[in-house]
């Protein structure tokens, strides 16, 4: 039996965004094995564990400004969960899912190999 893998990250629609995306999500995440499968009308996007997408980053290749919410017009889907900031976007790994009959809280996401990865110095 294969060991089930922790993927994370975006669909997007192939646009100049994705594009963007796929070069600034390598350059934020370099210690990451980041998986790009381009499909032709979208592209997913993904690393086990998660990856981050800062908005730094996106308008550097770019070449103007971008707000994270843009984000929202190219994403068709994502695998993991989002975390969408002013300043990043994180896809990331809910290591367990919370047991929602005993009335506990939804549970924390696991983050223990992204620590300090949002807070990067700039």
């Amino acid at each position: 039996m294969q060991k089930s893998r922790r993927m994370a990250g975006p669909v997007l629609r192939s646009d100049d965004v994705a594009l963007a995306a796929i070069e600034a999500i390598r350059e934020d995440n370099p210690d990451r094995d980041v998986v790009v499968v381009d499909h032709g009308a979208y592209v997913r996007i993904e690393a086990e564990g998660g990856i981050i997408l800062r908005r730094k980053t996106v308008e550097e290749y770019l070449g103007r400004t971008f707000s994270t919410k843009e984000i929202e017009v190219s994403l068709i889907s994502f695998s993991g969960q989002i975390e969408i900031q002013e300043d990043f976007i994180r896809w990331y790994f809910l290591s367990q899912l919370p047991d929602l009959a005993d009335g506990a809280s939804r549970g924390s996401p696991d983050h223990s190999d992204m620590e300090g990865v949002a807070n990067k110095d700039e």
